[in-house]
């Protein structure tokens, strides 16, 4: 685990709400806090979805990708005035999982790994970015704790969002 200060808030905002740059990922939980506290909760009612929409196999997961819902956030956080506060966790959906598991060959398998996360949070004018692994196995090697930290990094300055580690 990690945690990055992020350095330009608003640059990082603009991928966040404006762009795709997070869309892959799937919201597991979120809330924003402007003139009252919104609470997200990510888990999906696959009912609502048919085999023909997008965002079909994603919810299939038991959260809804990020597409989805932010264009809500973007409502409840554009305005004059910044938030007191927002968070959000963030998941890598299962195909994302196997590949970035694959990719960082630490002699895990895609079903030892429960979940890939990214956390989020802004408060007191800082932004906060956190990763995180849950492992189905238990295991004193870190090397995938510290490929997925690299990896998190490294999507970050892909996507040009300047941090530092704290």
């Amino acid at each position: 685990m990690i945690a990055l200060s992020i350095l330009n808030i608003k640059e990082f905002m603009n991928a966040l709400l404006c762009t795709s740059t997070f869309d892959s990922f799937l919201l597991v939980e979120g809330s924003i806090t402007t003139f009252m506290t919104f609470q997200l909760d990510g888990h999906s009612n696959a009912g609502f979805f048919s085999p023909e929409d997008d965002a079909f196999p994603a919810v299939q997961e038991g959260y809804v990708p990020f597409s989805l819902v932010r264009p809500a956030c973007y409502s409840l956080i554009k305005g004059k005035r910044t938030p007191a506060s927002f968070h959000f966790v963030f998941l890598l959906s299962s195909q994302n999982k196997t590949r970035t598991v694959e990719s960082i060959h630490a002699g895990f398998s895609p079903e030892d790994v429960a979940g890939m996360y990214l956390n989020l949070k802004y408060q007191n004018q800082q932004l906060l970015c956190t990763t995180g692994i849950s492992c189905r196995v238990f295991t004193m090697d870190k090397s995938l704790e510290h490929g997925w930290d690299d990896m998190v990094k490294l999507f970050l300055k892909k996507h040009q969002i300047a941090f530092e580690p704290l």
